[in-house]
């Protein structure tokens, strides 16, 4: 029997202490779904050793895994519970996917670039998720009209203005949550839909790479 110490899974539980709980990050669902998630498993063979550090990594295609602490306060902002529909819009390496499959939701998650979108899929099936994720591969900004109206939306990367067709494909009394600004500087807006009227607000600064697309960014 191998008796080491698992250290990923003490720096997990010190991430979640430090940079989640020690943060206001309250709901204990998601704090969970954090704890329970192996992060280094997401990340580059090279960057297995700062996998919990506080920050963002890179992952390869100029595309990077978003920091532990906006993972968390993203997927705590949309409220979803266990069954609900969400679409996760900037794959990257599965790691948001994954959160929001821990919490049982049924994950529909666009990438744009076909490596990416192909080792995570990979990646998330190995670790059990396949049943709840599935990965396609396209412009994110057009969103997933055949799934809407979905539970929720989170985008992974930043957008000049809120697409309109994510807006539509949000249900009633739903959220999304998606970077909104410059390519250097953003805002973390939240949409909540009622009806035809979207309220929105902003959870603070934050600094994503761009939304490529027909809504987005140009390459």
């Amino acid at each position: 029997m191998d008796e080491r110490p698992d250290r990923t899974s003490d720096a997990r539980a010190r991430m979640v202490e430090a940079q989640l709980r020690g943060r206001d990050i309250k709901d204990p669902r998601v704090l969970a779904a954090m704890a329970a998630v192996p992060r280094e498993a997401f990340v580059p063979d090279r960057e297995r050793g700062a996998a919990y550090q506080d920050g963002p990594l890179p992952i390869g295609a100029g595309q990077t895994i978003s920091q532990p602490y906006m993972v968390a306060r993203m997927t705590e902002l949309i409220h979803v519970a266990a069954g609900e529909r969400v679409l996760d819009v900037g794959t990257g390496s599965g790691y948001q996917a994954a959160i929001l499959a821990e919490l049982g939701c049924r994950v529909t998650s666009i990438e744009r670039e076909p490596d990416l979108a192909a080792s995570a899929a990979a990646r998330l099936a190995t670790l059990g998720f396949a049943d709840r994720v599935e990965v396609r591969t396209g412009d994110g900004t057009l969103g997933a009209p055949d799934i809407a109206p979905v539970d929720a939306i989170v985008v992974a990367a930043a957008a000049p203005a809120i697409p309109d067709a994510l807006r539509e494909q949000l249900g009633d009394g739903r959220r999304m949550v998606i970077p909104v600004g410059t390519r250097r500087e953003q805002q973390l807006i939240v949409v909540e839909r009622h009806g035809d009227e979207w309220r929105e607000w902003s959870d603070g600064p934050c600094v994503f790479v761009p939304l490529i697309g027909e809504a987005g960014w140009d390459a």
